[in-house]
């Protein structure tokens, strides 16, 4: 993995632009319905209010280099000396989605430079199908003595410098997310099962059942899978023995 002192930018069509600067590109964002008013008639009697005219919301994604807030943010929480990667190997991902409730939303996730690019086609395919993503949310510092099994956040994350963990606890050697080539997508609605059907996490076991097709779940061979697949990522949920729903990484770890 090679760092890159300048920041690319990934804009619909997949066009890339690599400036001096982070140089974020909109794609007719509109956060707002916009209304337009027909022009009165000039008849005496008043004219028919216009029905008010929605503006297509267009996915946007940028990537930037860390900016030094948010370097110094993780230093020592979700990045530490002798984790896997230097700081200057990640880039952030300024990225939309639909949230569970149908809204535009606008979020961030730090990931490898070296899989930035393809990152923002994954999630633009994921705007497009609408999937429902719960909160994207940049990583926060993995404690297993703070691992609440009734922890209700279901966010999408990806970087961060901590052990693999499994529903029976966390293992010893890195985790993809140290490297920032995985990604969990939806923690509470694509659960990690044990291969005797445990799941750690209580709010998850409403999803334990994948028969079920509830907003934000992801199932072999979905718009999700396919467009981490169309990367070269892979997916937990195809694991032989344990299945990690939420899990998707560049090497299947």
């Amino acid at each position: 993995m090679r760092p890159h002192a300048a920041a690319s930018v990934v804009l619909l069509g997949l066009m890339v632009a690599c400036t001096a600067t982070p140089v974020a590109v909109h794609h007719q964002e509109a956060a707002q319905t916009k209304v337009i008013h027909s022009t009165p008639s000039p008849s005496p009697s008043p004219a028919p209010a216009s029905t008010p005219r929605p503006v297509k919301l267009h996915f946007v994604g940028t990537i930037s280099s860390l900016p030094a807030a948010l370097a110094a943010r993780m230093h020592g929480t979700t990045w530490r000396s002798g984790c896997p990667v230097p700081l200057s190997d990640l880039r952030l991902l300024r990225l939309s989605y639909w949230d569970m409730d149908g809204n535009y939303r606008r979020g961030q996730l730090v990931i490898n430079e070296s899989q930035a690019a393809g990152m923002v086609t994954v999630f633009h395919k994921m705007f497009a199908a609408r999937f429902a993503i719960a909160k994207l949310h940049l990583a926060v510092e993995y404690n297993p003595k703070n691992d609440d099994p009734h922890d209700a956040r279901s966010w999408t994350t990806g970087f961060n410098c901590r052990v693999a963990v499994t529903a029976r606890g966390p293992r010893t050697s890195w985790s993809q997310h140290a490297y920032g080539l995985a990604i969990d997508v939806n923690t509470v609605q694509n659960p990690y099962v044990t291969s005797d059907g445990y799941i750690h996490n209580i709010p998850s076991r409403a999803y334990r059942d994948r028969s079920m097709h509830l907003p934000g779940m992801i199932h072999a061979g979905d718009v999700v899978v396919r467009a981490f697949e169309a990367i070269g990522w892979h997916w937990g949920g195809y694991w032989s023995n344990d299945k990690d729903y939420m899990h998707f990484s560049l090497t299947g770890g």
